[in-house]
């Protein structure tokens, strides 16, 4: 069994929300560890009768505080991120993703430059936008760090798209019945969907302004 596969096993032994906080938090660093075998598998079990919960040894959870403990945990992370970018610095950051441990930690240069490329192109609200893109996701809170982005709206960001994020992740572990295989196998494609329906309700609302604009003028 690989490491994710042992921490899987001991998380389904102890599910519970401090479980789910700190797992959350270590998906949101630097330490790659994915979101998907958290909280639908969570999901799945909030949504089970607590007679089928007591016979298999699991204490009955809410899938509201579900996301909002993963929430949390996803903001420790990433505020982890940035404070160590903040604090360590762009030469140490890149000497370190390019160390052994750098690249246990699947981090390299390459990787930062294209966080760093991102976070520049989109500016604030790629701390909301990138927590829907694999590969983007667990890195954005870096150059965040590192061009000293205000920690109020980083904050912000960042909550906003953990939120929604674990919201669709809960939704899924309903849908999917704890389906694992499932999840991971289709997980960027739900990200991919998650951002065409995020630019569908911008532009439905920028749609709006204008035509208001256009009324009023």
């Amino acid at each position: 069994m690989s490491l994710v596969d042992n921490i899987i096993a001991w998380y389904s032994a102890h599910m519970n929300y401090a479980s789910i906080t700190a797992l959350m938090a270590v998906e949101s660093s630097f330490i790659p560890f994915p979101s998907e075998v958290v909280i639908p598998p969570a999901a799945f079990v909030a949504g089970q009768p607590e007679s089928v919960l007591c016979a298999t040894g699991n204490y009955p959870i809410d899938v509201l505080l579900i996301v909002l403990f993963g929430t949390l945990g996803a903001m420790i992370g990433a505020i982890i991120n940035y404070g160590l970018s903040v604090w360590l610095g762009r030469l140490i950051i890149y000497k370190f993703a390019d160390s052994k441990l750098g690249h246990l930690c699947l981090l390299s240069s390459e990787k930062l430059e294209r966080a760093e490329e991102y976070f520049r192109e989109k500016g604030n609200v790629s701390t909301f936008v990138g927590r829907f893109i694999p590969g983007i996701r667990q890195l954005i809170s870096i150059p965040a760090g590192l061009s000293r982005m205000n920690f109020g709206s980083f904050l912000w960001w960042t909550f906003l798209g953990a939120f929604i994020w674990n919201c669709v992740l809960a939704a899924v572990g309903y849908v999917a019945a704890g389906q694992m295989d499932l999840i991971k196998k289709y997980s960027h494609e739900l990200s991919v969907a998650i951002l065409i329906l995020l630019g569908a309700v911008i532009l439905y609302y920028l749609v709006r302004w204008l035509i208001k604009r256009s009324k009023r003028a």
